[in-house]
């Protein structure tokens, strides 16, 4: 297969099948900024042209453990090879496909096994093993040098297979990721710990075929007695002598279901039950009646306690007291006293992660980039792929270097501020700057204000840190009225009351001043010092009393620390209507398809409950910019829809209304009215930046978000079509990349990092199609994670330089701090305002990064989420509130 040879952007290309849709093809390559030369963690693969075949398997009765599938196809494979299957070797999917290197002796056969598994229980299976279909790779080759548009899935998805063959078979499997505490383990705290190991995915790229390998990590169930993960989850020191609390029990039952555990009190037969739940009574209460099969035959039907069962079968309980574990259904459940059980090892924790746990994972999984790229060479090497023999029974080769690669660096662009500062302008250096002897372009006015301490600071130092906010933000270009209308202290053990207390006293208080503001303009909120109320504070002040708030914590009121008096004037001023920066070339209206006619930018992310909340809302966010031709202010909606779903629902919607008909409504429509309000204008262009969405869900959300758009817009005016470009932002995605020398200081970052503005379209990228990779931040610490864009429509008929330059100008317009971003601000704001409003129903952080934890509101929050998402007031919606 070979190594390049793509297509050159913009040939012409056959036509595809009227069924395909088929996203833009690449307009050309980028030639802006300074060329360099990097490496990927991709790995080239070949693969000899000859056919693959494959195989349907079905297994009778239905297994549904992919391991118990594997084990039975190996015992096939081992006791049938030879004499049935030619002595291939296959390569499984752990499902139902099985593929070959060549044609079995037969098209359909059936084989049946007997099986036994550990805890000494025999079973038989038949297995039908049936053909149907073979496929060469000529396709994969036509399409991999750029002379086919449909990419052939079903061959990179069979030889995909038959790499993962091997590491499926001796590793944990997590998706497209294998793990091993033989890669490393450490505890991260509540019965959890780490374990490392490795993604690998096969990838069409320019080059060919590559290998995508990375590192990775996650979270496992510790392999211990039940009781010992009882009580490191409970962080208990001992076993309460009169066992738990219902509300612990309750605690334990949401952490451990689902959870396998295998049985410790029958030595020479140790059998595995999955946790349904716990039981509400203990061992030495929960009653159950001997049936048959059980105990001595005088004793059937018998009603004893599980504590004295065991007493009299295998010896007394030292916890009898405690609950026990349930497993089986309802109408035949099995009770099993928690001590004699293990938790079995290999089973990945999908629970939220607390605070403390995810911190102790991202530090285990954190590495510079020379130890990384030093890490992935040797696992590489330690997998030797091309010693591997399914990889030699399909004839592939793997190389074992990583990819150098052709690279550029994009120039940062230069920032207008205020005319009254000493700096006019702003030549950001290596991705950051700061606002020493600068002034906000255009500063908010706070005239009507108040502060309220919900923690236990004192008095002085409340007020100590309001005048040094109030300096800041004056010093650097906001008009803020130094005196407040009130601080208030009030306990936080009735947060929702005091809100709605102060802002009624504040607005009696603005009337008797005669002050030309009816409510509060902006409330300084400090936060108590227990978390887990930031979100109802947030709720409270955006959804019902409609007032701007900034909270802090209590911590850094005390420090008083200049830059976080700077960070939080940034975003004060962006939440109350001001802007921190321009483009110079917005200002000067130089950017291409952006600056020449009224165009509007959205964003648009879905944030999806944490796994085990299966009641939860999903809630999708969509942002736009206001302020054309300057693109920096940006307004937020939000809207709750099904569970998990990624399709945004209300894009545009129609509403039935008895006395008007049909109405039309939804995010787009909204805010392309306000658009229109803001600039008295309809967009020319719409750009989308859609955050989120995987690579199997790109023709799904293109055709039903982009027909949302098209009806959006049509429903504002007839024949109102404004050309669109879509554009997806991926960052959950395995590609990594490094420093050609990592001693050479002038071609990174402080972290050693790539520099920022580090663009890649060529060589790992997508054969045809019109995508790039783009690090357009400058990395802190481990190694950065560049974004993935990739456009999956475009009538502007952006080129190649366009878009990519334009897209990492706008990561340095980001309101929040003086940095460029990682990913593109719209999508990032969407992002943010997606979280803002799963507080509002969850309402359990203390701090605006995201949900996390096990917070004080747990237990109640699956009956709010069931409620509908309450309304952003509209004065709220006017600003960047999720800042």
């Amino acid at each position: 297969m070979p190594e390049s040879g793509s297509a050159a952007p913009g040939s012409s290309l056959p036509p595809v099948s009227s069924k395909a849709l088929v996203f833009p093809s690449r307009p050309g390559f980028g030639t802006v900024g300074m060329k360099c030369r990097i490496r990927a963690n991709h790995f080239v693969v070949k693969a000899a042209a000859k056919n693959v075949f494959q195989y349907e398997i079905k297994i009778d009765p239905e297994v549904k453990s992919r391991a118990v599938s594997r084990a039975l196809m190996n015992k096939l494979i081992e006791q049938f090879g030879e004499s049935h299957l030619s002595g291939r070797l296959p390569a499984y999917d752990g499902r139902n496909i099985l593929y070959t290197a060549g044609p079995l002796p037969f098209s359909s056969n059936v084989f049946e096994l007997n099986f036994s598994y550990k805890d000494g229980r025999e079973k038989t299976y038949k297995v039908s093993i049936k053909f149907a279909k073979d496929f060469d790779l000529y396709s994969l080759i036509q399409f991999l040098q750029g002379r086919q548009r449909e990419c052939p899935y079903d061959t990179i998805t069979a030889l995909d297979v038959v790499l993962r063959e091997f590491p499926s078979q001796n590793y944990v499997t997590v998706s497209r990721s294998f793990f091993s505490p033989g890669f490393g383990s450490s505890p991260v705290g509540d019965g959890v710990e780490c374990w490392r190991g490795y993604f690998q995915s096969l990838r069409p790229t320019q080059l060919g075929l590559t290998l995508n390998v990375d590192l990775s990590a996650t979270s496992f169930y510790k392999s211990v007695n039940l009781i010992d993960f009882v009580l490191e989850y409970l962080n208990l020191q001992s076993v309460p002598p009169h066992g738990f609390q219902d509300r612990q029990r309750l605690q334990l039952q949401k952490a451990l279901k689902g959870v396998r555990v295998e049985t410790t009190h029958i030595k020479k037969m140790p059998r595995r039950y999955r946790i349904t739940a716990l039981t509400p009574l203990p061992a030495n209460k929960l009653m159950f009646t001997i049936d048959e099969g059980k105990g001595e035959t005088s004793s059937r039907g018998v009603e004893i306690s599980v504590a004295k069962y065991f007493k009299d079968n295998y010896g007394s309980l030292r916890f009898e007291f405690l609950p026990c574990i349930k497993a089986g259904n309802d109408s035949r459940p099995t009770y099993i006293p928690m001590e004699v059980c293990n938790i079995v090892g290999g089973q990945r924790y999908i629970k939220k992660l607390n605070e403390k746990q995810v911190t102790q994972i991202l530090r285990s999984a954190c590495q510079r980039p020379a130890d990384k790229e030093r890490s992935i060479i040797q696992l590489v090497k330690q997998n030797n792929y091309n010693l591997d023999k399914h990889a030699k029974e399909f004839s592939i080769t793997v190389d074992p270097n990583l990819t150098t690669i052709e690279a550029r660096v994009l120039p940062p662009p230069r920032l207008k501020y205020h005319d009254s500062g000493r700096e006019k302008m702003c030549h950001p250096n290596v991705g950051q700057w700061n606002m020493i002897n600068k002034r906000m372009v255009d500063g908010g006015s706070v005239d009507a204000w108040a502060c309220i301490n919900f923690s236990r600071l004192g008095g002085d130092a409340v007020e100590n840190f309001c005048r040094a906010l109030v300096s800041m933000c004056n010093n650097i270009g906001m008009s803020f009225n130094p005196n407040p209308v009130d601080v208030y202290s009030r306990p936080h053990s009735q947060i929702e009351n005091s809100l709605r207390e102060m802002h009624k006293q504040s607005v009696e208080a603005l009337k008797r001043m005669n002050a030309k503001h009816k409510q509060l303009q902006l409330l300084i909120i400090v936060l108590p010092d227990a978390s887990g109320l930031y979100g109802t504070i947030k709720r409270v002040c955006e959804t019902e009393l409609g007032i701007i708030s900034q909270c802090c914590k209590p911590k850094n009121i005390y420090k008083c620390n200049k830059q976080y008096l700077e960070n939080l004037s940034l975003k004060i001023n962006v939440k109350v209507g001001g802007r921190n920066t321009v483009l110079e070339d917005a200002l000067n209206k130089r950017i291409p398809l952006v600056s020449d006619a009224p165009t509007i930018i959205f964003g648009a992310d879905v944030t999806h409950p944490a796994p085990g909340e299966d009641s939860m809302c999903s809630i999708a966010a969509v942002v736009a910019s206001m302020d054309w031709p300057w693109v920096t202010k940006y307004r937020g909606l939000v809207s709750a829809q099904p569970h998990r779903q990624e399709i945004i629902e209300d894009l545009f919607k129609v509403d039935r209304d008895p006395q008007r008909g049909n109405v039309a409504g939804g995010m787009i429509r909204e805010l392309l009215v306000a658009f229109y309000k803001e600039t008295r204008t309809k967009p020319h262009r719409i750009i989308f930046y859609r955050d989120g969405v995987s690579e199997g869900q790109f023709k799904d959300v293109l055709l039903l978000e982009m027909d949302a758009i098209r009806k959006a817009c049509a429903s504002l005016q007839e024949g109102y079509l404004p050309p669109v470009t879509f554009v997806v932002v991926q960052k959950r995605h395995h590609t990594r990349l490094f420093p050609e020398n990592h001693n050479n200081r002038d071609m990174m970052d402080r972290s050693g990092n790539i520099l920022p503005g580090t663009i890649v379209d060529r060589a790992i990228c997508h054969p045809t199609e019109f995508d790039f990779f783009l690090c357009s931040h400058a990395g802190i610490q481990g190694t950065s994670r560049p974004a993935h864009y990739h456009v999956l429509y475009d009538e502007n008929k952006f080129t190649a330089d366009g878009l990519q330059v334009l897209t990492n100008n706008l990561c340095y317009t980001y309101a929040r701090c003086t940095r460029s971003v990682s990913i593109v601000p719209p999508a990032y704001y969407a992002h943010l305002a997606a979280f803002r409003a799963r507080y509002y129903i969850e309402g359990e952080s203390d701090s605006g990064s995201g949900p996390s934890g096990r917070g004080v509101t747990r237990e109640s929050s699956t009956a709010v989420a069931s409620s509908r998402l309450p309304t952003l007031m509209e004065n709220i919606k006017d600003v960047m509130f999720y800042c």
